[in-house]
């Protein structure tokens, strides 16, 4: 177990915590969710950042990451959804994605090909973090801006998460 490692895990742990926060409906509980979401996603470039720098990438690493993003959004989405944030079938086209390149690197993986992430797919995740912290925020800022900046962002982050799994399809056909 390494520092990166560590991270990992820690973000793994932040989010209960997230979901309760955000679901309990407390005053600036929305701010608060938003604080303990923007703390787990930045543990996300800072294990991987530590883990390259230190050369400490592990095995261990490389599929613990990806899958703690993925519960991260996971739970995100579930309860924007339980909150009438956004539709429903964003968040199924948004993990219905996120079920398919996880079976694609399951299946390499069992080749002994390790699959990691792209660039696309970095970019996606970042959408992805940002439409979130929009949608939680929305009400916070809706009075300011009267643009539904948080919706329009998800619609992007969308686009994104089908192109860059489009990507993960053609790189598992490339790697055969």
């Amino acid at each position: 177990m390494n520092i990166a490692n560590s991270l990992t895990i820690l973000r793994i742990f932040l989010i209960p915590l997230f979901v309760f926060v955000l679901l309990i409906r407390i005053p600036y509980g929305d701010y608060l969710a938003a604080l303990v979401f923007i703390a787990a996603a930045l543990t996300d470039s800072l294990d991987g950042y530590l883990a390259r720098k230190l050369h400490q990438v592990t095995k261990l690493g490389i599929i613990l990451d990806p899958l703690a993003d993925k519960l991260l959004i996971t739970a995100a989405l579930i309860s924007l959804v339980e909150l009438g944030a956004m539709p429903g079938w964003i968040a199924i086209v948004i993990l219905g994605r996120e079920f398919a390149v996880s079976g694609l690197r399951a299946v390499k993986a069992e080749e002994g090909i390790i699959i990691p992430a792209s660039k696309m797919g970095k970019t996606k995740t970042v959408v992805q973090v940002i439409a979130v912290l929009l949608l939680i925020l929305q009400s916070s800022y809706q009075h300011i801006i009267s643009l539904p900046l948080g919706e329009w962002a998800m619609y992007i982050a969308v686009i994104i998460t089908v192109v860059s799994g489009i990507e993960y399809f053609y790189r598992f056909r490339m790697v055969d």
